[in-house]
């Protein structure tokens, strides 16, 4: 049975650059070979600040937006977030995206795309797996940080950064298939 691996893009700002990041970590999972990969734009579930009334512990969602959040998330066997740096945090949006759910990551390991300035977000991919551990979720230490990402995406936007990324990838993809694995009978 083939692994399923989510790709969050985490930013939903206005002007964006968090789908060419995306995009790039998707085409690497894919060749890599050690996942079914999906591409999950985060801005396509327009979810709101935390609006759920039961803690998201018990799963009795209310709102369409959130069942169908939730939906996406649920068969999934891994993630790799793709997170920005604001203010040295991730996004805003991306932890209440993560807030909303629970039993949707319980026991799934997840790993960290970060970009951002000279620290590549590193600091927002800290607070990130520090959010992530409190619900459960093995975040791996292997990640991908991205320092001075715009230089690497061209006028068509498309993001080609340095080899040593693509190799940081699969690192962080191998240990991922490895952790997904071991964690599945948690899940069943």
């Amino acid at each position: 049975m083939t692994l399923s691996l989510k790709v969050i893009i985490g930013s939903t700002r206005p002007g964006r650059k968090g789908p060419a990041v995306g995009t790039w970590m998707t085409q690497i999972a894919a060749d890599h070979g050690g996942f079914g990969v999906e591409l999950v734009d985060l801005a396509d579930f327009d979810l709101p600040l935390l609006d759920e009334a039961a803690h998201p512990a018990q799963g009795k969602y209310e709102h369409d937006h959130t069942k169908r959040w939730s939906a996406a998330m649920a068969p999934a066997d891994a993630f790799v977030f793709v997170t920005p740096e604001y203010d040295y945090f991730p996004p805003a949006g991306l932890v209440n995206a993560v807030q909303c759910l629970h039993r949707e990551w319980r026991y799934k390991p997840a790993g960290v795309v970060s970009y951002g300035g000279i620290t590549g977000g590193m600091r927002s991919s800290g607070q990130l797996k520090l959010l992530l551990g409190g619900l459960a979720m093995a975040a791996i230490p292997q990640g991908v940080s991205l320092p001075f990402f715009g230089e690497h995406i061209g006028e068509d936007g498309v993001f080609a950064p340095p080899e040593r990324s693509a190799n940081q990838a699969n690192t962080m993809l191998d240990e991922l298939v490895k952790w997904a694995g071991a964690l599945k009978p948690l899940r069943t």
